[in-house]
C-alpha cells in the first residue's frame, strides 16, 4: 500500500533524537487531525491509574482505533506530540518510550511535553497526532 508521509533527516542535525526533524506529505493526500487519545477504557475510567507507560500504551491502542476509523493506521501518521502530566523527565522518558516502539521504524517528528495537567480523573498522559493518508 503506497503511503503519504515521508519522513525527512537532515546531517546536519543531531542524531541523537529517536524521530525525524521533519516530514512531509503530497499535496493529493488526505489530513487527518486526531484529538489527544487519552488512557480511556470502553466505560470511561482511566486506564492504569499511576503508570506512565500503561497510560501511554492505552493511548497508542485509543489512537489506533481512531486511525482505522479514519482509514489509516500508524503508519499514515506524520507528527505526535506527547503530553505528560508531570515534571520529573524520567517519567516524560517512561511515555515516551512506549510511544516511540509503537511507532518502531516510522519515527515521525514528535514533541514530548511535561504539563501540569490534563482533562480526566487520574489522567497522566495524552497522545495527539496528525496523519495523511492517500486514497486509493
Amino acid at each position: 500500500m503506497a503511503r503519504a508521509v515521508t519522513l525527512i533527516r537532515s546531517t546536519a542535525l543531531s542524531d541523537v533524537a529517536e524521530y525525524a526533524y521533519a516530514a512531509t506529505a503530497p499535496a493529493d493526500s488526505r489530513l487527518i487531525f486526531l484529538a489527544g487519545a487519552c488512557p480511556l477504557n470502553d466505560d470511561g475510567s482511566t486506564a492504569a491509574v499511576g503508570d506512565y507507560a500503561g497510560q501511554a500504551s492505552k493511548a497508542v491502542e485509543n489512537m489506533k482505533v481512531a486511525l482505522a476509523a479514519s482509514g489509516a493506521s500508524l503508519q499514515d501518521v506524520i507528527s505526535t506530540r506527547v503530553l505528560v502530566a508531570s515534571a520529573r523527565q524520567e517519567d516524560l522518558v517512561a511515555a515516551w518510550k512506549v510511544v516511540r516502539d509503537s511507532f518502531a521504524d516510522h519515527d515521525v517528528p514528535s514533541t514530548l511535553m511535561g504539563v501540569t495537567v490534563l482533562g480526566y480523573k487520574d489522567q497522566l498522559v495524552e497522545i495527539e497526532a496528525v496523519a495523511a493518508a492517500l486514497d486509493s
